[in-house]
């Protein structure tokens, strides 16, 4: 696929995130107070700073990508429900470390209704909270928003003899917010679909230039080199390429080993394209030709994949895939001959986990593994459309007694990006060729 023939999708509007904190707002009590802080901005050593990336929450509701700003929603506050504490403008600064919004910003792109200097957040909290019953935030995160808030309501606390209300409680705001961000939007689904169009462009990538002697890290510089050509400069997860055994380490990330002739490399990596991520597995021979054992292995792993995607449609559950999965490969290992016994049998005692010891896959959308309830009540949550899944099975080999030595050290994993929609599903992520023959004679090409 060329970059001519791929038009990026528009962002998302201002229109959208105000339509989100309205739909937060709905679920609030009428005398609650929301606060959402944006992530820290690390240092990676000495004084040099890593890239800057927000909280997925904080930016789902607010588009805001700066450090040190808090978001406050205060149903029916006369002077305005949504307040963005945020970093004053500071031209010396900025000259320094690039543009800040400022309070002017925050109101005139962001869509606050009011916006204060974050230095005034602790002076201005305690009567934000007045006569608020219940304080929404998130709890047990390890950042300084919650101290920040109870500090706040010990003065609100000493002011009660004066007629003022002050908070009883704190919720955790966390499973309002993942239960929103579950159900993607039409022009989230864009955004996702343009990831994994660029995901699989940078698998493709890989594919064309793998050969025997380059080192891991030489495919993942290919694939992030096609990650940034097509706009998308973050990962969204640091990248898996592992070649021969280094496959069957499931989060295998040194990526700094040769890749030898008759080996297969598992290279599980997702552009993130403005905070969405993609998220796609691929394994193939290094030198671009599979060895008997390998397209043994292989096959099974692409039917179970294949079948479990085929389960993705509503009213089905998560763990519809996952059962098809087990089905397929547990199956296939009997008839290798790695698995003796009854194939039902077998799966309900787990005999499969030496082989295949993950869940078939996970949500996906900001987060690489994004939030969102995988059971209600205990039970399996139904598939609905706008949420969006991986399907991912895997098989890794290690050396066994009990298995033939010929399938020792193969470690293979497929996994595409799939958005339920209402009749079904679309394979956002299908444009890099995952069939036996399909991979040979992609890289059978190369030379050519």
């Amino acid at each position: 696929m060329s970059k001519k023939n791929m038009e990026m999708p528009l962002d998302i509007t201002a229109e959208e995130f105000a339509s989100r904190r309205e739909q937060l707002k709905s679920q609030l009590a009428t005398d609650g107070l929301m606060l959402l802080a944006a992530a820290d901005h690390p240092i990676r050593n000495g004084d040099a700073e890593y890239g800057y990336r927000q909280n997925s929450n904080f930016w789902y509701l607010t588009g805001f990508d700066e450090p040190e700003a808090v978001m406050v929603i205060a149903p029916n506050r006369k002077e305005g429900e949504y307040i963005l504490f945020c970093r004053d403008r500071n031209p010396e600064m900025e000259q320094w470390t690039g543009r800040r919004a400022g309070q002017d910003g925050a109101k005139e792109i962001y869509g606050a209704d009011q916006a204060f200097s974050i230095s005034k957040l602790d002076e201005m909290l305690p009567a934000l909270m007045e006569d608020r019953d219940t304080v929404y935030l998130p709890l047990a995160r390890g950042n300084d928003l919650q101290a920040t808030a109870e500090k706040a309501l010990n003065v609100v606390r000493g002011r009660v003899r004066t007629g003022i209300a002050a908070p009883q409680r704190f919720e955790d705001i966390e499973p309002l917010i993942h239960e929103m961000r579950l159900f993607k939007s039409a022009a989230e689904a864009e955004q996702m679909r343009y990831a994994g169009k660029v995901s699989a462009m940078g698998h493709t990538r890989a594919m064309e230039k793998s050969h025997s002697g380059l080192n891991e890290y030489q495919l993942e510089a290919e694939i992030c080199h096609e990650f940034a050509r097509m706009g998308c400069r973050d990962e969204a997860y640091s990248s898996i390429v592992g070649g021969g055994e280094n496959a069957c380490i499931l989060h295998y990330i040194e990526n700094n080993q040769l890749l030898k002739h008759g080996d297969m490399v598992l290279i599980d990596a997702g552009a993130e394209f403005r905070k969405y991520a993609g998220d796609i597995t691929r394994t193939f021979p290094v030198d671009g030709k599979f060895s008997e054992p390998q397209r043994e292995l292989y096959q099974i792993v692409l039917n179970a994949q294949l079948a479990s995607i085929e389960q993705v449609k509503p009213g089905n559950t998560f763990d519809h895939p996952h059962q098809a999965t087990l089905q397929a490969l547990t199956s296939g290992l009997v008839e290798l001959g790695i698995l003796k016994g009854d194939v039902k049998e077998l799966i309900e005692k787990e005999a499969y986990k030496p082989f295949f010891m993950h869940k078939t896959g996970h949500w996906l959308g900001i987060d690489v593994h994004d939030c969102g309830k995988y059971k209600i009540d205990g039970e399996w949550r139904k598939l609905e459309p706008g949420m969006v899944m991986t399907i991912e099975p895997g098989l890794y080999i290690s050396p066994s007694d009990d298995v033939d030595e010929k399938y020792w050290n193969i470690g293979i994993r497929i996994e595409d990006d799939i958005l339920v929609t209402e009749s079904g599903y679309e394979n956002l992520s299908a444009d890099v060729v995952k069939s036996v023959e399909e991979i040979e004679t992609l890289m059978g090409q190369r030379n050519k």
